[in-house]
């Protein structure tokens, strides 16, 4: 048996799986301190299907934590940033067009060095050692605890970045090290920012993931626990630790493949409406489709692999104005319960629409007695058309495509919408992203450039796929399980030497054995 649990901004959705089977589910308002949230719903799956901590094989958990970290500027480290590119990387320094207020937060120490490779493989500079030498000593004199290391093309030989880190292992062992090459894909800045953006969030990662520890430990729990990330699949805690950055976006992630798990549609729309906001994405073959755009988590760019969802102001707590034609974007989120007229609030919202058009029975209906049937059909016109207008944004063609309906917001969409050839509502529909965190395997993705005339084509893909493979064990796979789902080739044009980029995913069953749930280090270099 296995629990998936999904933090969102305004409720915990939790469910308890046996299997296929659906034994429990159980939705709780958001609370500030998450791990007690998190135990609470815990206690609550087991309390309704009469069970104990011990039965339980794995918990997942989707948490908005770490994005929240550098959304609101809190709870950030003082890091050091070396970026290996001199002299050829001199005219764009590191975090060249970040936010101010991130970078005050940040607060970095920034080393520009030589070294790197360009994109034939050629050095652009040779290492200095006195000039790491000289940085080592400063990141120890300012008592600096994480560092992000990037290198010019380093995804295609990682060898500077490699080097650095063991210099600054060697002489600070308690330093938290990210390498750009582990992190993100092609391109400098992009990568550089991720590498970044996860070496401040290392030292909060581990406070979170050890209060996760503690929390289940006291509660009898004795099975792994793993973490959403941003493709769908898992990482175990050691692997979070190192890589929290990668937990970006898991939400919507989780809500897709859930959608994918209650209705078996393998391509579809599917949005998830939420107590703030509708977001929506499409199912490619059972998977979030990924995003082919410059992603910016915090306002900074990187080149994460995230699904590519569209973010509508569309939710239960929306408020609703104007007789019902302007709804949102702004909304009650998890004050929903004290501000909607239902719960003897005083703000109109999309959930007192719903109740009053008799669609749903939330709440006390007869506060929402005097709410006409002219706004009441004018806000429900107006939430379906927003839906339906983004819906039509998000679709691979101008065919009606099968749309998916899941959230605890779904009630809200009522009747049919022009884009959709279908509208799916499934059961157990309010906790599909619980669902999706249940039912998540361990992935590992790997990209590198390579040249189809040094190499064979097959010997290529055999190698990227061979590191892609070490990362989801790294991760927490079962080695046995680990199968590749896509394969993605891009010709680089106006190089020599056929080359080509080569990205491998793959993805494999959890291993429950505690031991490898260990071995993260194997993959970060023990930083």
């Amino acid at each position: 048996m296995r629990i998936g649990i999904d933090v969102g901004g305004t409720h915990t959705d939790a469910v308890l799986l046996d299997n296929e089977t659906i034994l429990a589910t159980n939705k709780s308002l958001t609370t500030s301190d998450v791990a007690c949230g998190i135990i609470e719903s815990l206690n609550a799956l087991l309390n309704k299907a009469s069970i104990s901590a011990s039965d339980i094989n794995a918990v997942m958990i989707g948490t908005t934590q770490f994005t929240n970290a550098i959304i609101e500027r809190r709870q950030l480290s003082n890091i050091a940033v070396i970026r290996l590119a001199l002299p050829s990387g001199k005219g764009c320094p590191p975090m060249i067009d970040w936010p101010d207020d991130l970078v005050n937060a940040i607060n970095p120490n920034i080393y520009e060095c030589h070294g790197g490779y360009l994109y034939d493989g050629s050095p652009v500079a040779d290492i200095n050692i006195q000039e790491i030498e000289a940085v080592i000593a400063d990141i120890k004199r300012k008592d600096i605890k994480s560092v992000a290391i990037a290198s010019a093309f380093s995804t295609m030989n990682a060898e500077p970045e490699l080097l650095v880190a063991k210099l600054i292992h060697t002489a600070l062992p308690d330093c938290e090290i990210t390498l750009s090459h582990q992190i993100g894909s092609i391109g400098l800045l992009e990568r550089e920012n991720a590498a970044i953006l996860n070496a401040t969030l290392r030292p909060f990662a581990r406070t979170v993931v050890n209060a996760f520890e503690r929390a289940l430990t006291l509660h009898a729990f004795s099975c792994p626990f793993f973490i959403s990330q941003n493709d769908g699949t898992l990482m175990n805690a050691d692997f979070v630790r190192a890589y929290p950055a990668l937990t970006f976006a898991s939400g919507p992630t989780n809500s897709l493949r859930g959608a994918y798990k209650l209705t078996g549609q393998e391509n579809a729309i599917v949005v998830d409406i939420g107590g703030t906001t509708s977001d929506i994405g499409v199912l490619q073959n059972g998977f979030p489709r990924e995003s082919n755009r410059i992603i910016k988590v915090g306002g900074v760019r990187t080149n994460f692999r995230m699904p590519d969802i569209n973010a509508v102001g569309l939710g239960g707590g929306s408020v609703v104005r104007n007789e019902g034609k302007r709804i949102g974007p702004d909304s009650c989120g998890h004050n929903l319960v004290n501000e909607a007229l239902i719960f003897n609030g005083n703000t109109l919202t999309t959930t007192d629409i719903i109740v009053a058009s008799g669609s749903a029975d939330i709440g006390d209906s007869e506060k929402v007695k005097h709410v006409s049937t002219d706004v009441i059909q004018s806000a429900m016109k107006t939430m379906r058309e927003t839906l339906n207008h983004h819906i039509e944004m998000m679709k691979p063609d101008d065919m009606p495509v099968p749309v998916i309906l899941v959230g605890g917001g779904a009630v809200l969409i009522q009747g049919d919408l022009p884009a959709a050839s279908e509208v799916i509502r499934p059961e157990n529909a309010g906790v599909a992203n619980a669902i999706g965190a249940a039912i998540a395997q361990v992935g590992g993705e790997a990209e590198s450039m390579l040249s189809y005339r040094a190499m064979s084509r097959d010997k290529a893909i055999e190698s990227v796929t061979q590191l892609a493979k070490d990362k989801a064990v790294a991760a927490g796979a079962d080695k046995t399980t680990v199968r590749t789902i896509d394969i993605e080739e891009t010709e680089v044009p106006y190089m020599e030497g056929d080359m080509r980029r080569v990205r491998v995913k793959v993805v494999g069953d959890i291993t429950t054995d505690n031991k490898s749930t260990r071995n993260s280090k194997q993959h970060t270099g023990g930083y």
